[in-house]
């Protein structure tokens, strides 16, 4: 996660408070609650603040500012004008938003708030503000006829917060957890799936094997290439056999099984699966590539294997191999079945 977005996401949620704050003075300006009209002064001074600190990447210091004062602001209002209105509801819309900037602060490798205990001191202040309500009642009584208005108004954005607070937190797990797991399954080099995944989705064919066939490629003379243009020119080759591979046997499940090793899976029939090897190999053969000015020849050789009744997978993976070695020592560039 990138700092600016954070930056950017900061400055639209302060945004949003902010023109909540004049338009709750406007309003207890109307009930003639002079003293929070006046105290809307300082919280909106607060926000504008706020615009600082998010400028200057001060994130900490803002989340810091804007948490310590909202929890102030739902308790003086909830002592000032009690139940009625529903400020105290805030309180249970910043429990959720501390765990979530706790969060951003780890993918943004900052500074973070300790969002338990923060979210305990926000409970106990709620309990004592809404329990002074409770034992002595609100300090004014402004004119009730706007009382259903506004508990309505502070009820759906409350919601609103936890709805929006909570969704981001899980996508942005989610879309963490996905990263994780193609970490775990995608070669970094050719972005091709790795052997383990491949493993996995070997042992979901069945046992038969009769609808699905293998293929073991290697690119010939490899270790002569990475002689040669050295180790940034064999990884370019590397890279552009496996576009190959993905982009001509697209219906296929294709792994680097190691080095210059490719395992492709497949459930074509055997002969449109031969035919699609036939034009692999061809196409790699045909093309060169490019690297630093030079002109780097290329050929693939590879073995097909069907799977027989009963067969493991090792087994299987082995036929594959021992058709690849027949065609290595029989000349290379071929398909062997």
């Amino acid at each position: 996660m990138k700092l600016s977005h954070v930056q950017k996401f900061s400055a639209a949620v302060n945004t949003v408070i902010l023109l909540m704050v004049f338009g709750l003075m406007a309003f207890f300006h109307l009930c003639k609650v002079h003293f929070l009209t006046m105290f809307s002064i300082p919280t909106a001074m607060i926000y504008f603040i706020g615009y600082y600190l998010i400028y200057k990447e001060k994130l900490l210091a803002y989340v810091w500012m804007v948490y310590c004062w909202l929890t102030f602001y739902m308790g003086v209002t909830t002592v000032c004008l009690g139940y009625g209105y529903g400020f105290h509801l805030y309180c249970f819309s910043m429990i959720p938003t501390i765990f979530v900037t706790e969060y951003i602060s780890y993918k943004t490798n900052k500074k973070s708030v300790k969002a338990l205990p923060v979210s305990i001191v926000v409970a106990l202040f709620y309990v004592i503000c809404t329990g002074y309500v409770a034992f002595f009642g609100p300090i004014y009584h402004p004119d009730q006829k706007y009382a259903a208005f506004f508990w309505i108004f502070n009820a759906v954005t409350v919601f609103g917060f936890l709805i929006f607070y909570s969704r981001y937190l899980i996508t942005s797990i989610i879309s963490s957890q996905e990263k994780l797991i193609e970490a775990a399954h995608v070669d970094r080099l050719t972005h091709l799936y790795n052997r383990h995944y491949m493993l996995e989705r070997l042992e979901e064919v069945p046992a038969d094997g009769r609808e699905s066939f293998l293929a073991m490629s290697d690119i010939d003379n490899f270790k002569k290439i990475n002689d040669t243009y050295g180790h940034n020119g064999g990884d370019e080759v590397l890279k552009t056999v496996a576009d190959k591979i993905k982009n001509i046997c697209s219906s296929c499940i294709v792994a680097r099984w190691g080095g210059e090793e490719f395992l492709i899976l497949s459930s074509e029939p055997l002969p449109d699966g031969k035919g699609m090897l036939e034009r692999l190999r061809k196409n790699i053969e045909s093309e060169s590539i490019s690297f630093e000015g030079q002109e780097i020849r290329v050929t693939l050789t590879i073995g097909m294997a069907v799977r027989k009744s009963g067969q493991s997978i090792d087994k299987w993976v082995q036929d594959a191999d021992n058709k690849l070695y027949i065609g290595k020592n029989s000349g290379k560039n071929k398909v062997v079945i």
